[in-house]
């Protein structure tokens, strides 16, 4: 059986290796001190789980697995009265679209490594734009992304 915490924990590293903001697992991250981070950041949340790939190869050794990214924008640090707007929302998520990235080489696999744990590959990525939401009271916008992973135990 593969193991969820480990793909959930590659995901998070990635997307706050890609976009350079944390990555809050469910919750708003927190800075060393323990004290919520202001935006932007964003909020990962594992959803659906299925351990049948679907395919003719699938041997009971594969996994489905689903995540929500909500990437969210906010005011500027220090600027009185300002406001997340959709741009800084956009340009978060057009990092997150980099986890479905292939090599601009044409090679095959992603540009950028997914570290499942050990014991798992990830074989397939697929990504899909699913809104976003305003909080005006918040001064905040999101943009959400639906992650698929298909992985396949590999010990």
């Amino acid at each position: 059986m593969i193991e969820r915490l480990p793909v959930t924990e590659g995901l998070q590293a990635l997307l706050e290796t890609l976009t350079g903001f944390p990555v809050g697992l469910r919750t708003v991250p927190l800075d060393d001190a323990g004290h919520p981070v202001p935006p932007p950041y964003t909020l990962l949340y594992p959803l659906d789980r299925n351990d049948n790939t679907g395919t003719l190869a699938d041997n009971g050794r594969a996994a489905v697995v689903d995540y929500q990214a909500t990437f969210v924008s906010g005011p500027a640090p220090g600027v009185p009265d300002s406001r997340g707007g959709d741009e800084q929302a956009q340009w978060l998520a057009d990092r997150g679209w980099k986890v479905v990235e292939r090599p601009a080489d044409g090679s095959p696999g992603y540009a950028h490594p997914l570290n499942v744990g050990p014991g798992a590959v990830c074989w397939c990525r697929e990504a899909t734009e699913a809104g976003g939401t305003s909080e005006q009271s918040d001064a905040i916008m999101t943009a959400v992304i639906r992650y698929r992973l298909y992985l396949e135990a590999t010990a």
